[in-house]
């Protein structure tokens, strides 16, 4: 995939003058030492100290097997990754294998500087991991990442709150309907000292950053946002399957007062204090939120992993993702070698323990099967049904998503989740605006 780099160049160049690269600046494509060892340079974007370890002793593992081909271990941030990773490709410093997730791919496959990956994995690898996982990564017909790691977004919830309600508890066998999931949020709002004020609140929206979530949960119900005609020409479209969570959470702030207004701005984490308080009955989160939940919660504080709620149907539970992935540079000079340390990482059992230091779901088929990930024990086996419901978030691949999304689609979104624009404001907002964002795009 050669297109122009221009674009991406004059951005390159701003980034350049502010942005210090210590992380990266050893980094380039592999090197060959006197002997003829080869050394690849690994990015890697692990943070959370069983995650960085995990990733740590499989290089080393690697490194003890693989004299000739040695891995050298590059600590990044995800904080600043693009601009980083933007810079190191124009200057010809890239690592050989790159560590991000599939929504960043987009402008990097289709401007040239990431490796087509289709003729450099082994058969068992592209067999292990389903064929939706593999469409988070794929770009007119070429492969530029393997996706490895994967969470949904599940509802965790207050036990004791949930078993003195008495609502039905859903599984992924059995979840909730939407429906079903608002009748259970009046349920859970209670005014415990009658004082007219609510105490709890059945669920807490977290929507500083809205936009994913909305989109990724309109599958659920049989929307896109994002849609794609023949050509391969994207379009944004917000018809009522589009539209159904976002009504419904809107009439949980503004109209049923089941969720509250003040979650709006937080993030995730913020959201939790109020969770421990018994303030907030459940919270809708990413899979990896548990880790967080499991360290935070007070003593006796009881809570359990429930499914999002379905939109009916076979096809109900289905989310959109976007999987951390993991790329090799066009310009490394031994793709298969770095192709060969990506095949590494991510067999079964290896990806356990990455998924494990994570807190997410592997996306391999054999590593979903493992014991230490189907036990009830903090929710695992909630997350590994649900990941075989797990979709390509519509975003991905859509040239002109990120500008779409900080321009307009995330202000639209919280206007119209507190409650200060309608349904056809947001309606007009997100497709005559967004689509002219697009439409700059795809010319």
């Amino acid at each position: 995939m050669r297109a122009t780099r221009n674009r991406l160049r004059s951005r390159a160049a701003a980034c350049a003058a502010v942005l210090s690269l210590v992380t990266l600046a050893a980094c380039g494509s592999g090197d060959g030492g006197g002997d003829g060892t080869v050394t690849l340079d690994y990015l890697s974007l692990a943070w959370q100290q069983e995650s960085v370890e995990a990733n740590q002793a499989l290089v080393d593992e690697w490194n003890a097997a693989n004299p000739d081909v040695q891995v050298r271990y590059v600590q990044g941030s995800w904080d600043n990754v693009h601009d980083q990773l933007l810079t190191s490709f124009m200057g010809g410093e890239a690592p050989d294998i790159i560590h991000n997730d599939a929504s960043d791919l987009t402008d990097f496959a289709y401007g040239g500087y990431l490796a087509d990956l289709t003729d450099l994995l082994p058969d068992a690898l592209r067999a292990d991991i389903p064929e939706e996982s593999w469409g988070t990564t794929t770009f007119d017909g070429g492969i530029y990442g393997v996706p490895f790691l994967q969470e949904p977004r599940v509802l965790i919830a207050n036990t004791q709150l949930l078993e003195a309600s008495g609502v039905r508890v859903p599984t992924a066998e059995d979840p909730w309907t939407w429906d079903e999931f608002e009748d259970v949020t009046r349920t859970l709002t209670q005014d415990g000292d009658g004082d007219g004020r609510t105490d709890t609140y059945g669920v807490a929206w977290s929507m500083r950053e809205p936009v994913s979530q909305s989109v990724n949960l309109s599958l659920s119900t049989g929307g896109r946002i994002f849609h794609s005609d023949d050509d391969g020409k994207n379009e944004i479209r917000f018809g009522a399957d589009d539209s159904a969570v976002a009504e419904l959470i809107n009439r949980q702030v503004n109209e049923e007062g089941t969720a509250p207004s003040s979650s709006l701005g937080m993030s995730g984490s913020d959201t939790l204090p109020g969770f421990f308080a018994g303030r907030y009955a459940m919270l809708p989160l990413n899979f990896s939120f548990r880790q967080q939940v499991s360290q935070q919660a007070p003593d006796g504080f009881d809570w359990t992993v429930l499914p999002m709620p379905s939109g009916g149907g076979p096809e109900g539970l289905v989310q959109g993702v976007a999987p951390q992935t993991l790329s090799v540079a066009e310009d490394s000079d031994h793709q298969q070698a770095a192709a060969d340390f990506i095949a590494f990482l991510t067999q079964a059992d290896h990806a356990v323990e990455l998924a494990q230091g994570d807190w997410m779901l592997p996306t391999s088929r054999t590593a979903l099967t493992d014991p230490s990930l189907t036990t009830d024990e903090l929710g695992w086996s909630t997350g590994v049904a649900v990941a075989q419901y797990l979709r390509p978030s519509p975003v991905l691949g859509v040239r002109g998503y990120p500008e779409w999304k900080d321009k307009i689609a995330t202000p639209a979104f919280q206007r119209y989740y507190d409650g200060g624009s309608g349904l056809g404001d947001l309606r007009e907002q997100l497709t005559d605006d967004g689509n002219r964002i697009l439409d700059r795009y795809q010319r």
